[in-house]
């Protein structure tokens, strides 16, 4: 795609200076004009310098990367490997709710969770108010029915067979991503600072849980105030102590990287961060903390000042003064010395003892120190340590196939490595990284330039859901899984 238009100022449903979400205007939909910098993936301890898969292809590595070339959709939907095939399993406007409504709009986050006879999907819908199917607000699973976002539950097959979708939660707002937790539900993030007012009866800006199975456990739906009030996107918990770390995608100034630390003798199970934010002072409970980073003495300010893989920073926790942002958003509250900033902090995942978490992108006209088209994290709760994992280069052509910017939502692949939402301009896929950290295609969007977004395993490991955000497709993907190649190369 070309344009003259410059860098966007706000992506997607990003939040800017406390105002609600823009609905209007996508990244994918604007040419970042003079960004410089390489293109692909690099992995600490595998790449020293950023490249593609074309110019992986071309430096003499040995043998197959990832599952091979994707291969066009003759449906002209999704283009996969080689013996890899798909199901659509919900489609906006299309399919039915078990109550007579259309799917909803807009799918994003997804969990995955284990049934009797299959699997429950638990779908966020990033409705903010313009999109053609809202989420029913029905009696009973209705937090304000002045907002239209919220959650389906979508029952299928061990084959990845629909079964049949209901509502799980109504009435929140902008549903963006989430994460799953140790006890088996789903926390669903409200992306947005959005204040009661007009249609809207209530503030919002909240987590809220989900139960994939017990339909009693999801009506009256509470909000968690205590993970605090901001435009979340995404949550990885420890299952060991229960603490949840929250990402924040947000600019003027950008979001920064929270966690919530329980009350003492807290121990999660279902019903119990429903029950605790039931009780008395409960909207407070525990510690909501943001990530300060540093390198020996020297504070760091902004995570994009990393550009190599293996970066290794320090991490201190600083308490929010006022975690409901009564007044103040909660990252305002704070001064550039006191926390670590990054611009479009996204998904969130818990593997290998700590949480990964991902900037899609940085621009120094944004307030970055550095300018990168995506990075992915590990948080070490034992080390107190963030690193830097993985980084993709300012994409210069973003209309070839074989370049790769904007990584949003992400999972940990139980066959080695990670697989990436790509939420950038042009092309959209799923990428999937090695764990030698050679990037690969997963999938190809064939249809448009929407982004992907909810890529998850099922329990047993033959399927990978992931969807389209618009017009709104859930996928099954199955087929030869293995662990993926990485060519067989040094390079």
């Amino acid at each position: 795609m070309t344009s003259s238009m410059s860098r966007p100022e706000m992506s997607r449903g990003e939040v800017s200076d406390g105002d609600t979400p823009s609905r209007g205007v996508s990244r994918r939909d604007l040419f970042r004009a003079g960004a410089v910098g390489g293109l692909g993936i690099a992995i600490a301890g595998s790449l020293e310098s950023i490249i593609g898969p074309a110019a992986f292809a071309q430096s003499g590595a040995r043998g197959a990367v990832g599952y091979g070339a994707v291969v066009a959709d003759p449906a002209g939907l999704l283009a996969l490997p080689p013996g890899f095939s798909y199901k659509i399993v919900a489609q906006a406007g299309k399919t039915l709710l078990e109550t007579g409504e259309p799917t909803p709009s807009d799918a994003d986050g997804t969990g995955c969770f284990r049934g009797p006879n299959g699997f429950v999907l638990v779908n966020n819908h990033e409705i903010g108010g313009g999109e053609p199917y809202g989420v029913p607000t029905l009696e009973g699973l209705t937090y304000d029915p002045g907002a239209h976002g919220g959650t389906t539950n979508i029952e299928v097959d061990r084959n990845g067979d629909r079964v049949r979708e209901y509502v799980s939660v109504a009435g929140t707002h902008n549903n963006c991503a989430g994460g799953i937790t140790p006890w088996k539900t789903w926390l669903t993030c409200e992306e947005t600072e959005q204040r009661k007012g007009g249609a809207f009866q209530k503030d919002h800006g909240y987590v809220f849980e989900v139960d994939p199975f017990d339909r009693a456990a999801n009506r009256d739906p509470v909000a968690l105030k205590f993970l605090g009030r901001f435009a979340h996107e995404a949550v990885a918990v420890d299952p060991e102590t229960s603490v949840i770390y929250e990402t924040e995608d947000a600019s003027g100034p950008n979001g920064l990287y929270f966690r919530w630390v329980p009350p003492r003798n807290f121990r999660g199970r279902k019903g119990a961060l429903r029950a605790l934010a039931l009780s008395e002072g409960g909207d407070t409970a525990g510690k909501l903390q943001a990530m300060s980073c540093y390198k020996g003495s020297k504070h760091i300010a902004d995570l994009s000042e990393a550009t190599q893989p293996g970066t290794r920073y320090k991490v201190e926790w600083v308490d929010v003064p006022d975690r409901d942002a009564a007044t103040t958003s909660v990252r305002k509250q704070f001064t550039a010395d006191q926390v670590t900033h990054s611009r479009k902090l996204e998904g969130a995942w818990w593997s290998d003892g700590g949480a990964y978490f991902v900037a899609s992108y940085a621009r120094t006209a944004d307030g970055s120190v550095n300018e990168h088209d995506g990075q992915v994290w590990f948080y070490d709760p034992r080390s107190e340590t963030v690193t830097l994992k993985t980084i993709f280069g300012v994409n210069p052509d973003p209309a070839q196939d074989t370049n790769y910017d904007g990584p949003d939502n992400i999972t940990v692949s139980p066959y080695g490595g990670v697989i990436l939402a790509e939420d950038g301009e042009g092309v959209s896929h799923l990428v999937g990284v090695t764990q030698q950290g050679t990037p690969y295609p997963m999938a190809r969007n064939e249809l448009n330039e929407s982004e992907f977004t909810g890529p998850t395993f099922s329990a047993d490991g033959k399927i990978l859901f992931a969807n389209i955000q618009t017009p709104g497709y859930v996928f099954a993907i199955t087929g030869p899984w293995r662990r993926p190649g990485d060519g067989g190369g040094q390079h």
